[in-house]
This record gives C-alpha cells, sequence and structure tokens, in this order.
C-alpha cells in the first residue's frame, strides 16, 4: 500500500465510508484528548460530526471538563480504532469553535430528548443524585413540550480540530505493522513520511 493520495483527508474518507460498513456501532466514535494549562491530559469517547479542510468538528458543552480545557489549551489529539478493519487514525492539531451558525444548525436537527438533556445536564460537575436529574428533565419537558421551539444553550458549541499531523496506522503480521504520517508544512502542502512499527 504504498501508492497513497497526497491528501490525507481522501485517506480518511476512504477508510470512514469502509467503517461505516463495517463497524457495528459507531463508526463515527473517537477519542479526544485534551490537556489543562498544566499538562495534566484526559481522554474521552466522543462522536464526530464532520470533516474536512477545515478539520474534524464535534459538539459539546463548552462548560464540561473538555471544553474548559480547550479554553486553557487549545490543542488536542483524536484516535479513531475500527476493530473490524484492523485500522487506526490519529489526529493531532489546534481546535479553534466553529461558528455559532454551525452550532444551530446541528442542534436544530437534535432529537427531542436530546435537546432537553442539553439544558438539564451540568455536564462534568457533581450531581446530587440521579432523581434530580430525573426531575430537571421533567421540569424542562413542561417548559418544552415537544413540538416546541427548544433554544439551542449558549454554552452548546462545536469544535473542530484543524489538525497538524495525521497518521494511518493498519495491521500486518507479526506486529510489523504500516504507519504513514502526514505533516502539514507552513506553506499548507501535506507532506508524508513512513515511520516504523
Amino acid at each position: 500500500m504504498d501508492s497513497l493520495p497526497d491528501d490525507p483527508f481522501a485517506l480518511f474518507n476512504e477508510w470512514f465510508e469502509q467503517a461505516k460498513k463495517s463497524e457495528i456501532n459507531d463508526p463515527n466514535a473517537m477519542a479526544l484528548a485534551t490537556c489543562t494549562k498544566d499538562g495534566k491530559p484526559s481522554v474521552r469517547m466522543i462522536l464526530l460530526k464532520d470533516f474536512g479542510e477545515k478539520g474534524f468538528k464535534f459538539h459539546t458543552n463548552a462548560e464540561s471538563q473538555k471544553g474548559h480545557e480547550l479554553d486553557e489549551n487549545a490543542h488536542a489529539a483524536l484516535c479513531f480504532h475500527w476493530k473490524t478493519l484492523r485500522k487506526q487514525v490519529r489526529i493531532e492539531g489546534r481546535v479553534i469553535m466553529a461558528p455559532i451558525e454551525e452550532a444551530d444548525e446541528y442542534y436544530k436537527d437534535r432529537p427531542y430528548m436530546r435537546k432537553i438533556g442539553a439544558h438539564a445536564s451540568a455536564q462534568s460537575r457533581p450531581l446530587e443524585s440521579r432523581e434530580h436529574l430525573e426531575q430537571k428533565l421533567e421540569e424542562l419537558q413542561k417548559q418544552y413540550p415537544e413540538g416546541s421551539d427548544i433554544p439551542r444553550p449558549s454554552y452548546w458549541v462545536g469544535y473542530y480540530v484543524v489538525p497538524e499531523k495525521i497518521e494511518f496506522w493498519w495491521d500486518n503480521p507479526d506486529r510489523l505493522h504500516d504507519r504513514i504520517a502526514y505533516s502539514k508544512a507552513p506553506n499548507g502542502e501535506w507532506t508524508q513520511k513512513r515511520l516504523y512499527p
């Protein structure tokens, strides 16, 4: 597999399309690693919502742990692992907030209970009990009956991880895997190199 496209997004799209056919659940699941300003990392699984030249996009609560960490340190890493394909993609880059219009558009298309949940959940902060959360959900359902216009919370936003490096990994026998790393040059061009397994 030495003949690879010059554009890493083209290769990612090819693999992602394969994953959509082979992965039983959530082919768009990815690990997002963030870091505090003093270098303490944390990682969690989230869902990719879009990708392209602008980067890899996800939506979340900006007041969550990940939101605070991105506010302190606007760099992140992503990892996709598609077990059925025996392939992995690692992405590193800076993070920028998506335009508010994109957050509005995404939020508008969310299912009813997910919109309600976005209002009810003070994500990452202590919760006194499950019953307290369920009570908040009931109150919000009365305030915003199904079919009504539910405004997007100001803290519910989108982020792009703008890649500076994208590494593609695929399995080979005897742990002699293939690894190809794309790096973005200052002029915007992508270069690629093969790495030892």
